[in-house]
């Protein structure tokens, strides 16, 4: 069974948020699990999202959602352990729509992958 690796102690920056405003774009919103809400960027070629977890992780999996019309073109997934240098882990090419997104095969393999569609009704995926 899958589940969300993002938990507490879980340390979140990103590179801008929209305005400066973050009671209303902050990176709080990344993970509230409310459709209503988003973290929002500030304009600009390059917008990124790091985490840092309280432990080392595997990630079998990759979710995204993107507020329909304000998508990335391209998007990179990077990872590092300790104070390692980061390592392009794989590229992926979002749609740009708001439907939930999931990237599972090639996560590893160093290879550009595109993430699936998983327009409502969401299925549930319990391995990849």
């Amino acid at each position: 069974m899958t589940h969300s690796l993002v938990c507490p102690e879980t340390v979140s920056r990103v590179s801008s948020v929209l305005n400066r405003n973050s009671r209303q774009f902050g990176k709080k919103y990344l993970f509230d699990q409310d459709e209503e809400t988003c973290w929002n960027s500030d304009q600009g070629p390059f917008q990124w999202v790091t985490l840092e977890f309280p432990q080392r992780i595997c990630v079998s999996q990759l979710q995204i959602q993107f507020q329909g019309g304000f998508s990335s073109r391209r998007g990179r997934l990077e990872g590092s352990q300790g104070s390692e240098a980061l390592h392009n882990i794989v590229d992926f090419y979002p749609e740009d729509n708001n439907s939930l997104q999931i990237s599972c095969s090639g996560l590893w393999g160093g290879r550009s992958v595109p993430l699936k569609d998983l327009s409502p009704p969401r299925p549930k995926w319990e391995t990849c």
